[in-house]
This record gives structure tokens, sequence and C-alpha cells, in this order.
């Protein structure tokens, strides 16, 4: 029989959370002696600071410049954004909300960067929560912040000298913020609702969103190398899909998914969008995410993926493929136009030119392509009159859009600027698509359930256009030579 030590049970009440022996730590959770509280603040080591440099803090210094400099008298709030629920207790990953990270490169929930008229220019402050180490009990009774459970952050001064930034303590942007002018403040809205319900809103708030989305249109050096790498990522995501294509036949579309997703994940921070692995006829919807249907030989598999490097950039890259390795002739003809079609509008891309001209291009060749095979019995200059349109039967997207750290990048410019005229440094998709749905009878019957969509990620250069995913094959002959070397080699399916 075990001895009797008469220790009272805690009262942990939400009325009593904390007595001299037991400190409340949560519901539905005993409550903890506080001889614990003070055997695990005490005996640790101190952990050096790391004197690591952001690789993009020279780029995001130059960048908070030039956003300051468009609002010369104003103080700027851009929060990064909260932890998001997902079920109960547990939170969704943590992703840094793009404008804030464009300007910070910190990828921490719950962070600010204040940018405010200094009297020798801008000063930008991040405030940023302190390290929820040792020194106090939630490094290991906090399960959503504490170090313990999901490690550490770099806290303050360790946060000022990675990011090059001046910061400053979480705690202080309560009272910093209340005391400004709210006239003369412009808050970045949506991402955290503390920080929105301390400002006033401002009918000029939306000018910041705007200006951050047209700033971000010219991709910089780092930029421009962080996308190049995520395509080279992405390539080898499709490599990895190509050698388990044969263990996906029976199996299905969400093999495909598993397998680029793993390659994200391995090389990346995640994939940069929901994967479509649409085989078969579900290639002809546009958004097919479901990617729960079989993969079969004889069809094609359309697979729409791109990986989110750790910086957060992504690339967008689709390629149709044959599952069994060889187009049939009527899937043949279709790729073809298709490939014809992003063949002209790459072409058509150069600084100066309107954002709407690898459009048009593309789509000039699908109606012709349309007319020719039969299924657009108008003649292609009356189907492509902005009055009439027919063509976008079989092609209901547009051809191009905005990339960088969000797959539709730079979504909040205005239409004047989003689709004004290329410049050097854009980055944008070119991806022509043609679907033929299983029940249109206006398709002739070797046709219906084919969909094709080919895309690749374009520079915008001096002189012209840089196709950053071109290690990918597209020419039909071409893609199955690549499928025919990548079974025969000897490499595990995942060729990690």
């Amino acid at each position: 029989m075990s001895e009797n030590t008469d220790v009272p049970e805690p009262d942990v009440s939400a009325d009593h959370p904390i007595s001299e022996n037991w400190v409340w730590v949560g519901p539905h959770r005993p409550a903890c002696p506080r001889v614990l509280f003070e055997h695990m603040t005490s005996n640790w080591d101190v952990v050096a600071p790391s004197n690591d440099v952001h690789p993009a803090a020279s780029f995001s210094h130059e960048r908070r410049a030039k956003i300051a400099e468009h609002f010369p008298d104003r103080v700027l709030v851009i929060p990064t954004g909260n932890p998001k629920v997902r079920a109960n207790d547990t939170d969704y990953r943590f992703r840094a909300g793009t404008d804030f990270f464009y300007l910070t490169g910190c990828g921490e929930p719950d962070t600010v960067l204040v940018i405010a008229p200094g009297a020798t220019g801008p000063r930008a402050t991040l405030y940023v929560a302190p390290r929820r180490d040792h020194h106090t009990h939630e490094f290991f009774t906090d399960a959503r912040y504490g170090e313990l459970w999901v490690g550490a952050r770099r806290g303050v001064d360790e946060a000022a000298t990675y990011y090059g930034i001046e910061t400053a303590p979480l705690e202080y942007l309560e009272k910093d913020l209340t005391s400004l002018d709210g006239a003369s403040v412009l808050t970045l809205r949506g991402f955290d609702d503390g920080v929105d319900a301390l400002l006033e809103e401002n009918d000029e708030d939306e000018q910041l969103s705007i200006a951050l989305s047209e700033q971000r249109l010219v991709k910089d050096d780092f930029e421009i190398a962080q996308l190049q790498l995520a395509v080279s990522y992405t390539v080898k995501g499709f490599e990895d899909v190509v050698r388990a294509l044969p263990t996906a036949q029976g199996r299905g579309e969400r093999v495909i998914e598993g397998v680029f997703n793993l390659r994200a994940r391995v090389e990346g921070n995640d994939v940069g969008y929901d994967t479509i692995a649409a085989s078969g006829s579900h290639a002809t919807t546009l958004h097919w995410t479901r990617n729960d249907g079989e993969v079969r030989a004889g069809d094609l598999l359309l697979l729409d993926a791109g990986v989110e490097c750790h910086n957060l950039y992504t690339a967008d890259v689709t390629r149709t493929m044959p599952v069994s390795g060889k187009f049939s002739p009527a899937q043949r003809r279709v790729y073809e136009l298709v490939l014809r079609a992003q063949e002209a509008g790459i072409a058509a891309v150069k600084p100066g030119v309107p954002f709407m001209a690898p459009n048009d291009a593309a789509m000039r060749v699908l109606a012709e392509g349309l007319h020719e095979l039969g299924i657009l019995e108008e003649d292609p200059e009356t189907a492509l009159r902005k009055d009439r349109q027919l063509h976008r039967r079989y092609t209901l997207h547009g051809v191009s859009h905005m990339l960088g750290l969000d797959v539709h990048d730079c979504a909040n410019a205005r239409n004047e600027e989003y689709l004004g005229d290329l410049a050097e440094g854009y980055v944008l998709t070119v991806e022509p698509g043609l679907y033929f749905q299983p029940n249109d009878l206006t398709v002739p019957a070797e046709y219906r359930g084919i969909g094709v969509r080919i895309e690749d990620d374009v520079l915008v250069t001096k002189d012209g256009a840089k196709n950053l995913s071109e290690a990918l094959p597209r020419e039909p002959h071409a893609i199955e030579d690549w499928m025919t070397e990548l079974w025969s080699t000897t490499t595990p399916h995942l060729g990690l």
C-alpha cells in the first residue's frame, strides 16, 4: 500500500487559476506543481545568439526605402498575420503575409513592421515577440509558442541582426500604435485583427496594398534567382512523377500528388498552391484538385504544380503527358495545337508590349486550329471578335498571370498597371490550354475528354524573354523520349 502524503488536490477552477503551490496551465490539462516550474526554469546553459544575416536583407532594406518614398509623410503598418486555427487547438502551418515578407524576409507569426518618417529619413521597426526560453515558464507550458513545443524564435536582438532592421519587443506595439495620429497612418488590413482594432480605419488604407503590389511587379535580382531555384526544384518534382507513373496506374492521382508534394517539402518550404494531378477527362476541369481519380494507360496526365522555395517564391508549371509514354494520334493533334499557341505567346513577351499580347497571340493560334479541326465553325477572325469569342467554350482562362511570392502575384495592383505594358523584370506565366468536355457534342468523339495545358514561367528581359522552366521538355517527341529515359534509369521512383 502506498503512503498517504495528504497533499491536497489543486483547485484548478477558472476562479482559482493560481495558488501558492500550483499553477494553472490551461483547460483539459492538470495543474503543475510550482516546484516543477522552479525546476524547469533553472540550470540551463546560455545559447549564444547567431550572427547570421538573411540573404535578402539588403534587398529588403531597398524595398522598404522605396515604399516609404511612395508615402513620405505617412506611417506604414504592415503585419504578417497570426496563426490560423485548423481544428480546436491545432493550427495550420504558418506562412508569412506576402507583402510583409517582401519587406522583411521574416517568416515568424504575429510580427509587425512599422515604417515611420524620421528626421534623417524613414525609420523601420520590426516588432517581434521575445524568446520564450527558460527565463519564463511559457517555454514549456505554452503549446503554441513555447520553445520546447515549437522551437526557438530569434527574439528581439537576434532578429535585428538577422533581418538587418531595428527591432522592438512586440509588447511595445500597442502603446506605440495608439500614440499615432490616425490620419497619418496607413495599415495593411485583414492580416491581424489586433492591429486592425488598434488603428482607426483610413479611407486610403487600400492605397498601401495597391502600391506594394505594383512595386512587386518588377523582380529584383534576388527574387529572380529564387524563382529560378523554385523552378529547378519543380523540374525535379516532375521527374519524380514520371518515374512513379508506372506505380500510379491502377492506384490513382493521389500517388501523383503525393510524389510531387514530397519533393516540395524536401527541397523547399511547401507546394506553392494545391497540386493539380488530373488524369483522363479530369484534365478538362481547370482547377481539379480533388486528385481522387484513377490513372490509366492510354490517358493523358495534366500536372499543374509548383514548388515554393524556402524564401516563399513559387514556380507554376504545367505539363501534359501520356500515362503510357506515347501520345495517341488524337492526343498529339490537340497537344501540338496548344504547343503552337504557347510558342506564339512566349514569342510575344517583350518589354513595352501590352500584358495581353501573349494572350492575344496564343488565342489566335487556338482559334485557327479549332477551325482547322472542324470544331469551330466560324472563321477565326469572326470568332475572335470581342462580341463573339466562341472559341472560349474550349479555352476558358487567360494565358498569363504574374508570378512571384504568390502564385497569382501582385493581385492588388490597379488594372491599368497589371494589364499595362510589360517591363523588364516582370515574371509571368504563359499557359494556353484546350479542354474538350466528355459530353460536348460540338467536338468530334475522338477528342472528347482530352484536356491539354502547357505552362512555363517567363522572365521579361531587356530585349525579350527568358523561359525559366525550359529544362522541362515541351515537344511531343521530346516528352516521349524524356519519359522513356527516366523509366530506363535505375534511380528510385522518388529520385531523392
